[in-house]
Parts: C-alpha cells; sequence; structure tokens
C-alpha cells in the first residue's frame, strides 16, 4: 500500500476525538492503536478486540507515527 493511501485511512475531525488523527473517522484514536501495540498485543488481538477495524487500518497508524517522528525533533529523558 502506498504512503498517501495508508495516511488516507487516517483523518482528523476537531468533532471526532477532541481533534486527535483517527482511523477513518471512526473513534479509534492512532495513539490508542499505538499503545495496544507498544503494549505487546498483536495486530490480530486489536482486530479481534476492535471488530470494525480492518488490518489495513493498522499500517497507517504506524506510518502516522513515523512521519510525526521525522517532521519534528524528540528529546527523551535519558534515565
Amino acid at each position: 500500500m502506498a504512503h498517501t493511501s495508508l495516511l488516507s485511512r487516517i483523518t482528523v475531525d476537531p468533532a471526532v476525538c477532541h481533534g486527535k488523527p483517527c482511523i477513518r473517522g471512526l473513534r479509534y484514536p492512532v495513539e490508542s492503536i499505538l499503545e495496544y501495540l507498544a503494549g505487546g498485543d498483536s495486530v490480530e488481538r486489536v482486530l479481534a478486540e476492535f471488530s470494525d477495524l480492518e488490518r489495513d487500518d493498522i499500517l497507517p497508524c504506524l506510518e502516522c507515527s513515523r512521519k510525526i517522528l521525522a517532521a519534528k525533533s524528540v528529546h527523551l529523558a535519558l534515565t
């Protein structure tokens, strides 16, 4: 799937989830899907939990986060 096609599944609407990037206008913020994946849930587990999501909804979340990180500097505290 091309990058432009990937990102077309991510929508931003001030009336949905306070304008956070969401999947296809649904109330699934990209941030939440990334939290599930970072917490160790598999793509299959996320899809089983949220039946109206599609496999092709997951890659756009990763691409969205990649673009955001590439666009600005992030400073992490060293522990």
